[in-house]
């Protein structure tokens, strides 16, 4: 956990070192005490549903299956925090997800991964300084623009996060491919 400056907003910077399924647990008390409310609250996640590389902000919406994203959800008691969406991709056919996402990315995919992950951090970096829904018009026509192009994510000097995938977790967060009927809304 660490402490700085962004824009002129001093910002908390934390990274669980709970398995990711317990992330609201690394949380919740950071939270209370520094949050006013869900719009504080910025959390970086990988996402299935995007292609590798690919960095998307999203306000609130379900967990999609996500562990690390549903015990947030349920120690907050909301969903609508701010997230920073880092594609990973799906799996190769007869892969599970869960050991997809609890795998090192191959090393083609690498450089890739380490893009998305810079850019995740400026666009930590532009919220903090634009406010959340410039940033989110800001990254997601710069997406949509990439794709279009099939450029691959930009490269960026990094910066830091505010939520991050735990080591204990394997470096990745954990995310189950079944989603359950009350959580069925993609994220």
């Amino acid at each position: 956990m660490g402490t700085g400056e962004i824009g002129g907003r001093q910002v908390v910077f934390a990274k669980p070192v709970t398995f990711m399924n317990l992330s609201g647990d690394a949380v919740a008390a950071l939270y209370r005490k520094h949050a006013g409310g869900p719009g504080d609250l910025v959390v970086l996640h990988d996402d299935l549903d995007l292609p590798v590389g690919a960095v998307r902000l999203k306000r609130g919406g379900g967990t999609g299956g996500h562990n690390g994203l549903r015990s947030l959800k349920e120690r907050l008691g909301t969903a609508d925090f701010l997230r920073i969406r880092v594609g990973i991709g799906r799996p190769p056919a007869g892969v599970d997800p869960a050991d997809y996402v609890l795998t090192p990315p191959a090393p083609e995919l690498r450089g890739a991964f380490d893009a998305a992950v810079a850019a995740a951090g400026e666009a930590f970096a532009d919220i903090a300084r634009l406010g959340f829904d410039k940033a989110m018009t800001r990254w997601n026509a710069k997406a949509r623009e990439d794709s279009k192009s099939c450029k691959a994510p930009p490269e960026s000097p990094a910066g830091n996060i505010l939520l991050a995938p735990g080591k204990m977790s394997g470096g990745s967060i954990s995310r189950k491919e079944a989603r359950s009927p009350d959580d069925t809304e993609e994220v």
